[in-house]
């Protein structure tokens, strides 16, 4: 299972960081090419990198939240998807039985006034098989049942005359009973709420819940939810995932989209209020964006308590109006901006205000921090995209004015024609591009609106589903970022998550199913650029034949015990590279013990992680034993290679 390349890579780190951490002989890694770089630490040409640097936006595409990040199991538990005129399909819903056995069908009987469709099922076997007959769900492709944890299962039931029902998780067969549990229907007619905790006795990858009855009768169900019990600290999230965002310390969440945000039409645009509220009641809607049903038990608030959890600035982005395919005439945006100051009070009014109160109904009294706002996205271009932008800005200044506005418009080369905090600049394109983008900023005016890179990523031919050579441009232009901080205040990579089984884009920096998941390169890739946000960045300079292969920054940064020197340096050649390092100013001597070389790279530049192969191209980290403000190192071709010098005030240093 991948056995060789982990082995290729194994020995080609070896010898790479032998390289870094010693003085490199020929036999081991060749450099063909040679470089200087020179580092500037004094104090006074140091700048500080602002808090917000480097962030991550999630958007609802590929699943990455309805069957991805939003641990519920069942897919389409309203049996709202197949829209509101019944009878209507129930897709992934599917019959346990045949025809003559059990009959269901869609009807408009809901006890729940948004979100009115419900089933109903007709058990018409007197003499029924064993095990019953009803209906099943398979989730998002298959749930992930685990020996021996908790599922928390709820729905609502009616049924005119008293009736047992069994409601199991089994194996996607049904043959493998995993959990079961009896439920007794009271004859009524009004609807009942059920819950049931089922605890798993084996595990099974891609199983489904099932529900069925052995008495001829009529039963009717909806808002049928299953939730693991352990999910971030109660929140609702899958706890993996979001281990792996909280490794990338962000310091903000752009959410929740993108283009979901605008819909192909504004009757399917994202609408905040419909999303707020007890689960049950939430009606869902479909995103014609990206073409798949969400029941948007991940909502507003959710997004909200997500930032919170994550220790991240909330950045909301809302629809201004404006769809790929329709928009709202200026004259008649009133309804959208008011819509909008009502989701700014749901997030921070009071718990005494009318919406703050339905925050604090759902659990979270106290406010939440949003200080950042997107007004639309992507739409610069439209018609009434200027016109309906300033009336959310001037609404939303007069009412809160310290929250900062993001417009769509770039302002990277020349002078925005109305009023804003910062702008969105938006960049997909091939390796070889980006990497000379890296000095993209460098003559953007400093004057004005700070600049919000809030999507940025190599795709299409050389970025596969997430190659090295992506990463590599993709840290080359970060570089170029921390190096223009001065007029950029944001980044985010994009897409964040892809469901396996709907790879709508790719690639992503993170790619999982029901019950695994990896970082690709570019994921990794971030890790780098983790403790730039806050920290002070140092001018540098490069001197070689070879330069427009190389990129690199030079920080200083601080964890709770340390301070550090990081230089990092992207070598984008087919070259190997002895770069001599050349640092003066520091107010501090260089201590080879805790100092450290991370190196990201791989045999193939086109190498991916996997399922199979999960760590092909991680970075793989060394101590770096020849440490100092003057050293000698050899950078791999086609590699992303971290320093961090530590420097003598450390207590780990004092301590010695």
């Amino acid at each position: 299972m991948g056995s060789k390349g982990v082995s290729a890579r194994t020995i080609f780190g070896f010898l790479l960081l032998f390289c870094v951490g010693c003085k490199c002989l020929a036999s081991e890694l060749v450099a063909t090419q040679i470089a200087t770089l020179k580092v500037d630490a004094s104090p006074q040409f140091a700048r500080k990198i602002p808090e917000t640097l480097f962030g991550i936006f999630f958007e609802e595409i590929n699943h990455a939240g309805a069957g991805g990040i939003w641990a519920e199991l069942v897919s389409n538990r309203g049996f709202e998807a197949g829209g509101p005129h019944t009878p209507s399909n129930i897709d992934p819903w599917s019959i346990i039985g045949d025809d003559s056995s059990v009959f269901v069908a869609t009807d408009r009987t809901s006890c729940f006034s948004r979100n009115i469709v419900a089933l109903r099922m007709e058990v018409l076997c007197s003499d029924c098989p064993a095990g019953g007959v009803g209906i099943y769900n398979p989730g998002f492709w298959g749930m992930n049942i685990e020996d021996g944890k908790t599922y928390n299962l709820v729905m609502y039931v009616k049924s005119p005359e008293t009736t047992d029902l069994t409601v199991s998780l089994t194996s996607s067969d049904g043959l493998q009973n995993l959990a079961s549990a009896k439920i007794t229907v009271s004859g009524a007619s009004n609807w009942t709420k059920l819950e049931q905790k089922l605890v798993a006795k084996g595990t099974n990858r891609t199983s489904r819940l099932q529900i069925t009855a052995n008495k001829k009768g009529v039963v009717w169900f909806d808002q049928v939810s299953l939730m693991p019990a352990d999910t971030y600290k109660g929140h609702g999230f899958r706890t993996e995932l979001i281990s792996m965002l909280l490794d990338l310390k962000p310091r903000f969440l752009r959410f929740p989209g993108g283009c979901f945000v605008e819909g192909e039409w504004l009757r399917n645009a994202f609408r905040w209020r419909e999303s707020i509220g007890p689960w049950e009641e939430r009606p869902g809607h479909f995103g014609d964006v990206w073409h798949y049903w969400t029941d948007d038990g991940l909502g507003y608030y959710e997004f909200l308590q997500l930032a919170e959890d994550l220790g991240a600035a909330p950045i909301w982005v809302f629809n201004n109006g404006v769809s790929h395919n329709d928009e709202v005439d200026t004259a008649a945006i009133a309804p959208f901006v008011k819509d909008v100051l009502d989701s700014l009070e749901f997030a921070r009014g009071s718990a005494e205000s009318t919406w703050g109160s339905v925050r604090a109904a759902m659990g979270h009294p106290e406010p939440f921090p949003v200080k950042y706002v997107a007004i639309g996205n992507e739409d610069c271009g439209k018609k009434f995209y200027r016109g309906n932008y300033l009336k959310f800005y001037n609404a939303i200044r007069k009412a809160y004015p310290d929250i900062q506005m993001i417009s769509n418009c770039d302002g990277s080369s020349r002078p925005l024609d109305h009023p804003a905090d910062l702008y969105d600049f938006h960049v997909y394109t091939d390796s070889k591009t980006l990497f000379s983008m890296r000095n993209q900023f460098d003559r953007t005016s400093r004057n004005g609106p700070k600049a919000f890179v809030s999507e940025y990523a190599v795709w299409r031919s050389d970025a596969g589903r997430g190659s090295l050579l992506a990463s590599l441009a993709e840290a080359a232009f970060l570089t170029g970022l921390e190096k223009n901080s001065d007029v950029v205040q944001m980044a985010s990579y994009a897409p964040l998550f892809v469901n396996d089984n709907d790879q709508t884009w790719n690639p992503d920096a993170i790619v999982f199913n029901s019950w695994q998941h990896y970082g690709t390169p570019s994921y990794w890739m971030q890790t780098f650029f983790r403790e730039s946000s806050g920290a002070m960045i140092h001018p540098i300079t490069i001197s070689s034949r070879y330069s427009g292969s190389l990129a690199a920054s030079a920080i200083t940064w601080h964890d709770s015990e340390n301070s550090f020197l990081r230089i990092k340096v992207v070598n984008f050649g087919s070259d190997a590279v002895s770069l001599t390092i050349s640092t003066s100013g520091l107010q501090a001597s260089v201590n080879a013990l805790g100092s450290s070389a991370t190196v990201l790279t791989s045999a193939n530049v086109m190498d991916e992680n996997s399922f199979s192969n999960p760590n092909k191209v991680v970075p793989v980290k060394s101590e770096l034993r020849n440490a100092g403000a003057q050293m000698q190192v050899t950078l791999a071709p086609h590699s992303f290679t971290s320093f961090d010098l530590a420097l003598a005030q450390s207590k780990l240093v004092a301590e010695m």
